[in-house]
This record gives structure tokens, sequence and C-alpha cells, in this order.
């Protein structure tokens, strides 16, 4: 079984930076990938960014040159340093770790950007 908890969320003024860290436990991790989702009021859950056990990583468009996801594969960790928020990131940030099993979710981190 794997764990999966996520830190970080907060409230930030547009223009403002935060980082969010997950980190995960449990056995035979043999993780493969780690990333981030992000689900608003009323919106479908989106792909935020991802980056693989090699270090290759994928953002989304609306995202790229703002967001940076880095990952410590010794603590198990992944981050996201976001820069440059704007409202509409305001939402709750999923962490996901993906095994040769399957997928693993922590319970979310609220982001909210806001004057």
């Amino acid at each position: 079984q794997v764990q999966v908890v996520e830190s970080g969320g907060g409230l930030v003024q547009p223009g403002g930076s935060l980082r969010l860290s997950c980190a995960a436990s449990g056995t035979d991790l043999s993780i493969r990938q780690m990333g981030w989702y992000r689900q608003a009021p009323g919106k479908q859950r989106e792909l935020a960014a991802v980056i693989t056990s090699g270090g290759s990583t994928n953002y989304a468009d609306s995202v790229k040159g703002r967001f940076a996801i880095s990952r410590d594969n010794a603590k198990n960790t992944v981050y996201l340093q976001m820069n440059s928020l704007k409202p509409e990131d305001t939402s709750v940030y999923y962490c996901y770790v993906r095994n040769y099993i399957r997928d693993y979710w922590g319970q979310g981190t609220q982001v909210t950007v806001s004057s």
C-alpha cells in the first residue's frame, strides 16, 4: 500500500508564488511517475504537471513557463513550484503516484489566488 500526502497550499495574491510538496511512503513503491492534477469548482480534473522517474516532464499549456515540477527520488517526494499565479489557477491540487500496479492519490490541497 502507498500513502500520498500533500502540503503547501494556501491563499496567495495574483502574481505570487507557492510551492506544493507531495511525499509518498509505503512498501515496494517502485514509482514510475509522479505528478499533479487540479480541479477547479464546477470543472473537470485536469493534468497540471507530471515527472517520470527518469526526470522527463510534461505540463499543461496553461501553466507552461510559470510552474516547475521537480522530484527527489531518494525521498519519494515531488514538488510543484508555482510562480506568477493567476486567479484561474485557483483549484484543489491533487498529487498522484504511479507505480507498476496502479495510481495512488492524495487528499488534495487547496490553492486560492485572490487579492
